[in-house]
């Protein structure tokens, strides 16, 4: 696996969006960090994403390439652990499987149940979108943001869509086998207790992965907290980004960096 790097320190590590390189995880991350940060930032490439190839043959496969990742990149030490959407339901796996080393752990707008027609979605907003509030993105990415995005303005519109085209080249034909034959997780709603500092971010509005199947699985987390945000979706970082950069660092502050 490649990955995007930045900085030096105690190291976190970001997983993307399905189908998103590290660079998407980067930009989302990157801005609501403070300033001289004591953290190396190491964002994967997924398998099939960037310049990562695919070939794990199921998403237990994608779990155990991160931890192959993880032992070549950190060895035994220590880290902090984040992760959006398909990347917070890998990281909430990872976790499973070597809780004594994710430092801390953040959630954001995460996968819990994957596949589509398990998960509890919260229902269309009732007062009607801005008028053209979608021109400004490309065709082929209208239908999917007017279901993700609950910031439903041109900027936000706008902003999301710079992200998700200037994600690197990804395998299509990969990915989708992926998701037709391999999503689920053979441990996925496992029993399992993590109790390092943990965040879990969801968007109220988030149509793709919601915010209620995240609050039931608090009792894993039982020294997290949680945060279901107004006018946001399923690209909250990019969405509420003065909201979600303090979240980042209260969840931070929790971690203890260096300790």
């Amino acid at each position: 696996m490649t990955a995007h790097v930045y900085g030096d320190g105690f190291p976190l590590i970001g997983l993307s969006w399905f189908g998103l390189d590290g660079a998407a995880m980067a930009a989302a991350v990157e801005p609501a960090l403070p300033e001289a940060t004591p953290l190396q930032r190491i964002y994967p490439d997924l398998p099939g994403c960037g310049r990562t190839p695919g070939g794990p043959k199921d998403s237990d496969g994608v779990v155990d390439a991160v931890l192959e990742f993880l032992d070549t990149r950190i060895g035994s030490r220590r880290f902090l652990l984040a992760g959006c959407s398909y990347g917070g339901y890998i990281a909430a796996a990872v976790t499973r499987r070597r809780p004594e080393q994710v430092a801390g752990l953040m959630l954001i707008c995460s996968g819990v149940k994957i596949r589509p027609e398990d998960r509890e979605l919260p229902e269309p907003p009732d007062r009607p979108a801005p008028e053209g509030w979608l021109s400004g993105v490309p065709d082929d990415l209208r239908e999917h943001l007017s279901l993700a995005l609950g910031d439903r303005t041109g900027g936000a519109a706008e902003r999301v869509a710079a992200v998700l085209t200037s994600s690197a080249s990804r395998d299509d034909e990969y990915l989708a086998r992926l998701r037709a034959t391999g999503y689920q997780l053979s441990d996925e709603g496992a029993p399992s207790i993590y109790r390092g500092p943990t965040t879990v971010v969801s968007g109220r509005q988030d149509r793709i992965a919601g915010y209620a199947d995240q609050f039931r699985a608090l009792s894993s987390f039982p020294y997290a907290s949680f945060s279901a945000l107004a006018d946001a979706g399923h690209y909250l970082p990019f969405e509420r980004p003065d909201a979600f950069r303090d979240l980042v660092r209260e969840w931070l502050a929790r971690c203890h960096i260096g300790r």
